[in-house]
């Protein structure tokens, strides 16, 4: 009977082994899927709708602070074209004054000729009124 219930032990070890070693590969096998979604899950977790939800509206925000600060620049460079363009106006603005000085100082100057020639049409006039004048006195 010992060696019955040696064998008997034996048996026993052996099943026993190889229930522990079933259970390990049991929970090494399934392990893997739960580490799986324990990493699912907390990467679920950073992407939570009130992160979501911040994520958006910071880029949102940083977006339209960019077109915010391209109006800027764009109305900088708008400014400063039509200062350059006004500039230019005035200036031409003054040529067209500075033009029409020399017409009215021309048109004057030609005034003056027309008017300093003007007597001496005058004086011969005058010579016909007197040649009349002595007619007239004459005939009286």
């Amino acid at each position: 009977m010992g060696k019955l219930k040696s064998y008997q032990e034996q048996l026993q070890d052996i099943v026993e082994k190889g229930i522990n070693a079933a259970e390990e590969q049991q929970k090494k096998l399934s392990s893997k899927p739960f580490e799986y979604a324990e990493k699912l899950e907390s990467e679920a977790r950073e992407y939570s709708v009130k992160n979501l939800r911040t994520r958006y509206y910071d880029y949102s925000e940083s977006l339209f602070d960019q077109l915010r600060n391209l109006n800027s620049r764009v109305g900088s460079f708008a400014a400063d074209l039509v200062a350059k363009l006004e500039k230019e106006a005035a200036e031409g603005a003054d040529a067209v004054s500075d033009a029409a000085d020399e017409v009215t100082s021309v048109a004057q100057s030609t005034k003056a000729t027309a008017q300093a020639n003007k007597p001496a049409a005058r004086k011969t006039t005058a010579r016909k009124s007197s040649g009349t004048a002595k007619k007239t006195s004459a005939t009286a």
